[in-house]
């Protein structure tokens, strides 16, 4: 059975390119023009344009996973670093949680936005597990209810800050694609 192509075939032209123009690597004999990498590396115009350093932590963006892993392996840190360095206190657990919130929440991508607020209680859970006092595995999975029941406050906090960043971004989202559509 003969299948059909849903798009027209790729002729090598670039979105935005003139219709004679080739990219730099389908020209005859490799040579570079004007529109290549290296040709637009220093032109004057493009030097008013470069991002200084501090602005780049800004538009980090990360997938859902890498967000999911970043507050996971964060909290976890951050609980193994309370219980080393001042004996498991919960109360300083929940404080270092709140930003880690508001990060994950700000650097997931507008595509991954819903992933944040899921994430963020996993988190919590997960960075507990250094926190659990005991020595055998019921010891340690009864610290870890104990933890999560006297320490919900903190959880729902961070939790409500993942999903007011995440609402925030989603409407700007949304506003910006509208607009991007009426132009």
């Amino acid at each position: 059975m003969e299948q059909h192509r849903s798009r027209p075939p790729n002729d090598g032209r670039r979105r935005g390119m003139p219709q004679g123009s080739l990219p730099s690597q389908a020209r005859p004999g490799g040579e570079r023009g004007p529109g290549s990498r290296t040709a637009r590396a220093l032109r004057p115009d493009q030097a008013a344009r470069t991002v200084p350093p501090g602005a780049r932590l800004s538009n980090l963006r990360l997938t859902g996973l890498g967000g999911g892993l970043f507050c996971v392996v964060t909290m976890f840190l951050l609980g193994c670093a309370d219980q080393f360095l001042f004996g498991g206190s919960l109360p300083l657990y929940g404080v270092l949680f709140l930003p880690v919130c508001a990060l994950t929440a700000l650097w997931v991508r507008d595509g991954d936005l819903l992933t944040a607020p899921v994430v963020v209680p996993i988190a919590f859970a997960v960075g507990l597990l250094p926190l659990a006092a005991g020595g055998g595995l019921l010891d340690r999975l009864m610290g870890l209810v104990t933890g999560l029941a006297t320490q919900a406050g903190w959880l729902y906090g961070g939790a409500l800050i993942a999903c007011a960043f995440t609402l925030v971004r989603r409407v700007r989202w949304v506003r910006q694609r509208r607009r991007g559509r009426d132009v």
